[in-house]
């Protein structure tokens, strides 16, 4: 017999109730009714009835709050209900459920079912409907109740828009699956009430294993001095099941950790967004007991994803707080940050993206299953793109579709170009979204633009080596194993302005395939305490993933010798610039630092600066050479006199301004570009850099 049958059939000893009831009231007393037999088929409706009885063996209710329930499903299933009911009630009108029909037709009915703490009322199993006298009022069977028990279990419509259902069957790294597998064991722990931790300690126990196994669950209770009863006691005042917290920012494997745990134990899993949350009182309490309700109905667990957001807003972070604190159902909390609770014990697990080890075995995988033999590119791939499981599987579809075109693998040269495809393809997937605090710059200035001492160039190559074989040192040859601090590769850049700094940058990154990235400093520091690390902790966190080249520029906003420390401004300056020093060691890419003043900067900040490479002004050797290169072979030229030119004391950046505007000029006029031209832009730089332009530097010019 399915549900809604068994259920209609369990509506028969409540239906001859109310006929006795009728026929008691008609003075038909002569009528008797065989209730030993309905009351053991009563008994046996009851216990087939398994929806029923799951409910009132969830919310703890007594047989005449059982009754109460099936005399308001009956009025949804059986037309003929309201006429029964106004029969045993003697009024046509009275054509419904109430308190007092169920005194008159039920043993043992006490007023307190009806109180608003009592199960039927606090958990809104029945709704009571406005009425002048409470115990003749409507009682009507709440609309969720009726379909859950009737075999149709979903979700609260109220709860339907902002709690969806998560449903996923990806795959999880080791790393992601040890996780689980703590989770599965803390919460095993503290739901079998079989096990040792939850006994009565005046049963047999061993002190030191029950302290052992309440410290696995909750380490805040370890450096308890007490003993036996009184951490019994402690353990039995949490009351609710751990809260488990995941933090970090890898959301997608956060959300398919959740799923595994709650698959293993049998949960159904919902999501919901801190940013539904009301910051009404009366709105919020009533989500807390709809949702705490709906978790006993569908042996469901939350998954809170906290968002960033929510801390500027007090009202808000509050009531996700108390939001927390009040659910005991199993919930599971996803955040950027570690987010400690006042009263509930949490469970914290750092999630991150997968280790490199694990990262190398997907790519060689996804190669495999593509049939193309590029193991010696897995470790640049992995060595400059910091990939989750869902994004080398994304990047790994557009792979196939490479693969699937007309494109031979046979040739080395083929084998070269699918790789730069496929790198492209990688950058392309990590490109960070920071364009709100940073400038894409595009790199493209070559070794030969760049006109620097040999030590300075050199030493930008050798930025360049690091990076590039930043795994083998660190991974392959164990550098890695000696420490993590300051793995990072982190540049300072010093010169004035226009020696070309970001020119030098642009010239790595092309060098490397990589994006560049150009981070104004002045316009990140922020006068409100907190907001620069904010900033710069957006700019690293989502740049992390294909380690794009950041530059920032003006460091001398924040940097400053500061070790005179004079009031709270100070003190912040210092933490902020300790914050990105400490970002910079720890980014998988390169982080250059560009300063107008070398000499502002403190030696304690510079000690934590890997290369340091100076942009001196250049001179006129330098100068001639920059004049030299600074048109492209494009460009039609007469006459030029490279020696002239380079008697103006200028840094590259302006000899770059000047050159550029005598090409306009020449172009307006049709003509190839001249030292007529070249003295009309230089005397329009000069004025714009307020500098007297002297005739010994233009002598002989035209």
């Amino acid at each position: 017999m399915d549900i809604y049958s068994t259920l209609l059939a369990t509506l028969e000893p409540i239906r001859q109730k109310l006929k006795e009831r009728a026929n008691q009231l008609q003075g038909k007393s002569n009528i008797q009714l065989n209730t030993t037999d309905k009351s053991q088929s009563n008994s046996t409706h009851l216990s087939e009835c398994s929806t029923l009885n799951y409910l009132c063996h969830r919310f703890n209710l007594s047989r005449c709050e059982r009754e109460i329930i099936l005399l308001c499903v009956g009025m949804e299933l059986d037309p003929l209900w309201p006429s029964e009911c106004a029969d045993a009630q003697v009024n046509p009108q009275n054509n419904f459920p109430t308190f007092s029909l169920a005194q008159s037709i039920f043993e043992r009915v006490d007023i307190g079912v009806l109180a608003p703490e009592s199960p039927l009322r606090y958990w809104k199993l029945i709704e009571v409907q406005p009425g002048l006298v409470l115990t003749l009022s409507p009682l009507k069977i709440d609309e969720r109740i009726f379909h859950f028990l009737v075999g149709t279990n979903q979700l609260d419509e109220r709860l339907i828009s902002i709690i969806k259902p998560i449903v996923t069957n990806e795959n999880l790294v080791d790393s992601h699956q040890e996780i689980v597998k703590q989770i599965i064991s803390v919460w095993n722990y503290t739901l079998n009430p079989t096990d040792n931790l939850f006994k009565s300690p005046n049963q047999d126990y061993d002190p030191s294993l029950f302290r052992e196994k309440v410290t696995q669950i909750y380490p805040e209770l370890g450096n308890l001095e007490s003993e036996g009863e009184d951490l019994y006691i402690h353990i039995n005042q949490a009351k609710h099941l751990p809260i488990i917290q995941l933090y970090g920012n890898e959301t997608s494997a956060k959300i398919a950790i959740a799923a595994t745990v709650c698959h293993h134990l049998k949960f159904n899993l919902y999501r919901i967004s801190s940013q539904v949350i009301p910051t009404n009182l009366n709105e919020l309490y009533q989500l807390i007991k709809l949702w705490r309700r709906e978790a006993i109905l569908n042996q469901a667990a939350l998954f809170l994803e906290v968002n960033q957001a929510a801390s500027i807003d007090i009202n808000r972070e509050n009531a996700i707080s108390y939001f927390i604190e009040e659910i005991d159902s199993p919930l599971i909390v996803s955040c950027q940050d570690r987010k400690p609770q006042q009263h509930r014990q949490v469970i914290m697990f750092e999630v991150n993206k997968p280790t490199t080890l694990e990262q190398r075995h997907i790519w060689h995988q996804t190669f495999k299953e593509q049939e193309i033999n590029l193991d010696n590119f897995v470790d640049r791939l992995v060595a400059q793109f910091n990939f989750s499981l869902t994004e080398i599987q994304s990047v790994s579809q557009q792979i196939s579709a490479l693969i699937s075109s007309n494109l031979s693998l046979e040739s080395d040269d083929n084998n070269k170009s699918i790789t730069q495809k496929i790198w492209q393809i990688c950058r392309t997937h990590a490109q960070p979204q920071i364009n709100e605090l940073a400038q894409p710059i595009q790199a493209i200035a070559s070794w030969d633009d760049l006109v620097l001492p040999e030590l300075q160039k050199q030493t930008l190559q050798n930025i360049a080596t690091h990076v590039k074989q930043r795994i083998t040192v660190y991974e392959h040859w164990g550098f890695l194993q000696k420490g993590k601090r300051g793995l990072g590769i982190t540049a300072l850049f010093a010169g004035a302005s226009g020696t070309g700094k970001t020119m030098a940058a642009e010239v790595i990154a092309r060098e490397l395939h990589l994006d560049l990235y150009r981070i104004d400093l002045s316009s990140v520091v922020s006068k409100y305490i907190g907001e620069t690390e904010k900033n710069l902790r957006q700019v690293f966190d989502k740049a992390e993933t294909g380690g794009a080249i950041l530059l920032f520029d003006e460091a001398d906003a924040l940097f400053g010798k500061r070790s005179d420390v004079k009031d709270s401004r100070d003190r912040y300056a210092n933490l902020e610039v300790s914050y990105l020093l400490q970002r910079m060691e720890a980014y998988r890419g390169l982080a250059i630092l560009t300063t107008n003043l070398k000499e502002a900067i403190d030696n304690a900040f510079m000690r934590r600066i890997r290369f340091v490479v100076k942009f001196p002004l250049p001179d006129v050797t330098q100068r001639t050479e920059i004049w030299r290169r600074i048109f492209p072979k494009e460009t039609p030229t007469a006459g030029l006199d490279f020696r002239k030119l380079a008697k103006l004391n200028l840094p590259g950046g302006n000899i770059r301004n000047i050159a550029l505007n005598a090409a306009f000029l020449a172009a307006d006029m049709g003509e190839p570009v001249t030292m007529a031209h070249l003295l009309q832009a230089t005397e329009s730089e000069y004025a714009k850099l307020e500098r007297p332009l002297t005739d010994t530097e233009v002598k002989g010019w035209v």
